[in-house]
């Protein structure tokens, strides 16, 4: 059974920062593309960055600059390392893995994460 499973997430005040780490119990991590994805309030959900098997990575316009994303093969894991946090960062934050090859996608339950003063 797959599982991602998020943590690090929190209250954090405007201009601080927070890492968010997923777990994945997947076989064959190396091969996935890993992302983060928000859905705000009232919103939809959104990707915040992706970092594919051979560590290229995209942003989503909104966190460019601000984020970074990183992986670790050995240890199954992913990172989004939030600076600058703005209130609009207000999110719940949902790990993601992706094979397209394979057609398989897998998500974590999520994770508040609330920018407030």
């Amino acid at each position: 059974q797959v599982q991602l499973v998020e943590s690090g997430g929190g209250l954090v005040q405007p201009g601080g920062s927070l890492r968010l780490s997923c777990a994945a119990s997947v076989t064959s991590f190396s091969m996935y593309t890993m992302g983060w994805y928000r859905q705000g309030p009232g919103k939809q959900r959104e990707l915040v960055a992706g970092i594919t098997s051979g560590g290229n990575t995209n942003y989503g316009d909104s966190v460019k600059d601000r984020f970074i994303i990183s992986r670790d093969n050995a240890k199954k894991m992913v990172y989004l390392q939030m600076n600058s946090l703005k209130p609009e960062d207000t999110a719940v934050y949902y790990c993601n893995a992706e094979r397209t090859t394979w057609a398989l996608n897998y998500w974590g339950q999520g994770i508040q994460v609330t920018v407030s003063s």
